[in-house]
Order: structure tokens, then sequence, then C-alpha cells
């Protein structure tokens, strides 16, 4: 059996085997080289010929001239998805942190930015907790008139359901 070389210390000498490799990378990046500068001519003349087909054939197109136009559905959900990302989330997300506790789990949370109010759906481990944490939430100066919309009594570690709304937006003095 041979015997390991681990002497990282000094240099080793530069094989053959290691020169052939160097050669067959850099023939195989000239060839590449080489490759892709003959596809980018065939997409330039193809592109050339295309346009010159839509010109024979009359095309009515106006040549672009970078501007885009929206539909009026498109400018409407522009706006909507600016006026969503202009609500302080940051805000509500705390005062849903600072009235949450270890009876109440948090299952959705559903804002809707045109009206300035969210509901808030959750289960709590009883009736109690879940009007404790709607009271929470009143107490906080982010949410305004926070209040208890619907509940539902279940069985199982969560048996009351509640959806609660609150305005949102304008924060109380």
């Amino acid at each position: 059996m041979k015997p390991l070389d681990l002497d990282f210390r000094r240099p080793r000498a530069p094989s053959l085997l290691g020169y052939a490799l160097l050669a067959l990378a850099l023939i195989f990046v000239a060839d590449l080289g080489r490759s892709y500068y003959a596809e980018r001519q065939a997409i330039s003349v193809a592109e050339a010929g295309l346009a010159q087909q839509a010109r024979a054939r009359g095309a009515t197109r106006p040549p672009s001239t970078g501007r885009l136009t929206a539909t009026p559905e498109e400018i409407a959900l522009a706006r909507e998805t600016v006026q969503r990302l202009r609500m302080p989330w940051d805000a509500l997300f705390g005062a849903l942190e600072a009235a949450a506790n270890d009876e109440v789990a948090l299952a959705g949370i559903e804002p809707d930015a045109k009206a300035g109010t969210v509901l808030v759906t959750g289960e709590a481990a009883s009736y109690p907790a879940a009007l404790d944490y709607v009271v929470r939430l009143r107490a906080g100066k982010t949410l305004a008139s926070a209040h208890l919309v619907k509940h539902e009594l279940r069985s199982g570690a969560r048996p009351v359901s509640f959806t609660v709304s609150a305005s949102w937006g304008e924060t109380k003095p």
C-alpha cells in the first residue's frame, strides 16, 4: 500500500493532467463564446426577417414609444394596491400582538383598506377569554370601536370561535 503524502507545506509541481484539463477548459470556453456569438447573429437575422414580413403585410401597429397603456381596471387595481401598502401594517400587527394571550389563537385577519376596517377571526379557550381579547383590542390605541361580531360555541381545545370587527387606519387620541 502506498503511503499518503499529507504534507501541505511543500508546494507540489503541476502535473501534466492539470495542464491538459486547463487546455480543455479554455477550448470549451472559446467554443461556448463562438456559439453564443453565432446564436446572437441568427436571432438578429430572424428579427430583421420578421420585421420585414410585418412591413410587407402592411402591419397597422404603430412603432412602440416605450409607454404602456393600462386599462381602467388595471389602474383601479394599482390604486387599491397602493392604498393597501400605505396602511399602517406595523401598528395593526402590534395591536393584535399586544392584545394576545395564551387563551386566544388568531385564525385570520381580513383588512379592508377602502372601508378602513379589519375583521379578526380567532378561537378562544372560553367565552370570557374571547370577550377579554375584544376589551384588550379596544384598550389599544390603534384599533377603534372593536366589537364582537359573531361567536360560536364548539367542542375541543378551543371551544369558542369568534369574529371581531374594528375600525383601522386612524389612531385614537
